[in-house]
């Protein structure tokens, strides 16, 4: 399972990112455009989530409830200092996805509590695309994690997040973590498209 999470570089757009990930077979999209305008966002946004449908692919969008809301998008995911789930889940209903950034154990635990569908839990390691980033996990840090909401039960998908290559992906689902979210890896490849296959194949 793996999640792709727009981003931009020289060669590519937020759009040109999720359409590369689609044309690569990538069928969970994150639309993240951090320090954009709601406008700004918007008007990526319709244009993405028309592409989703037509690869028949989840469409998130981070952080901005109300425009899941509007768009009728397939769900949200909220950061640490994005509104807090619980309060996502009463504006939109059962019927939406929710997702929620965790860095620890007690994080994950919480989520669930207030109505999470899924985790992002991280940063596995250092990553430029993140500010204000929390400790690093690393391979111990999930295997904590998968041990401990094994222990209790928890049984959403726990995504691993947070500078993911290639190589690293066997030994994280190798944790008992189910999924992985990236963004650079496949957008600073020399053919995202083909380096997105390549990904899921190794995720498989």
């Amino acid at each position: 399972m793996i999640q792709f999470i727009s981003h931009y570089n020289e060669r590519y757009s937020y759009l040109d990112s999720i359409r590369l990930a689609l044309e690569g077979g990538c069928r969970w999209i994150q639309l993240r455009m951090k320090d954009a305008t709601v406008d700004e966002i918007r008007e990526v946004a319709i244009e993405a989530q028309r592409m989703c449908k037509e690869a028949e692919a989840m469409f998130i969008i981070d952080d901005q409830v109300a425009l899941v809301k509007e768009l009728h998008a397939d769900g949200v995911h909220l950061g640490k200092n994005d509104m807090p789930i619980d309060e996502a889940r009463r504006i939109l209903g059962p019927e939406y996805v929710i997702g929620g950034t965790a860095n620890t154990f007690e994080d994950i635990v919480q989520h669930v509590k207030n109505g999470a569908d899924y985790i992002g839990c991280g940063p596995f390691r250092f990553t430029t695309t993140k500010k204000g980033l929390s400790p690093v996990l690393g391979l111990e840090g999930y295997k904590s994690i998968a041990r401990n909401i094994n222990k209790v039960g928890i049984d959403i998908p726990i995504v691993a997040i947070g500078g993911i290559t290639a190589d690293d992906i066997p030994d994280i689902l190798a944790t008992g973590i189910d999924g992985i979210a990236l963004s650079g890896t496949v957008l600073n490849a020399d053919n995202p498209v083909l380096e997105m296959q390549r990904l899921l194949e190794i995720a498989k």
